[in-house]
């Protein structure tokens, strides 16, 4: 089981830096050079809402930056509004702007031409939707390592044999 393991978030690591090559790549074909691949993911999971920087850090895995720095640098670049929350005048509030809205409307598009490039294959959809099972699997399994001490009991991953 170790090799398995092993290779398993190995692959997960490559393919989340082999994603921000693909963002990246993106970005210069559109000639954007003012934003970094991280900044487009960020930008791209603010979508339409209106989030605390703490919101984003907990819901995406920018994994090597800073999302305040980044989120100062796209509203510097004009990409993000941001306003003091009402209800905590601590707490800074994000959205996209109409120039961050553009990018994130470009991104869209890039991701359904993946989506329909991939559903050519009739059998991929199935594995895909296998695959991200076996992804919150993992990812429930490592939350539970985080606080995990030798008497607790390891949580069932519902794994079929």
């Amino acid at each position: 089981m170790k090799p398995q393991y092993s290779e398993s978030f190995r692959l997960i690591e490559r393919m989340h830096r082999q994603f921000l090559e693909v963002v990246k790549s993106e970005l210069d074909r559109l000639g954007i050079q003012d934003i970094n691949s991280v900044q487009g993911l960020i930008l791209y999971n603010i979508g339409d809402e209106e989030l605390t920087v703490g919101e984003l850090t907990t819901r995406g895995y920018y994994l090597g930056s800073n999302v305040s720095y980044n989120v100062r640098k796209m509203v510097e670049n004009g990409y993000l509004m941001q306003h003091r929350s009402t209800h905590d005048r601590r707490s800074i509030r994000v959205k996209l702007s109409p120039r961050g809205l553009d990018l994130y409307q470009k991104m869209d598009h890039l991701f359904d031409r993946h989506a329909a490039t991939l559903n050519q294959n009739a059998s991929f959809k199935d594995e895909l939707a296998n695959a991200n099972a076996i992804f919150r699997q993992l990812e429930r399994f490592w939350g539970s390592m985080v606080t995990f001490s030798p008497s607790d009991e390891l949580i069932d991953l519902d794994i079929p044999e």
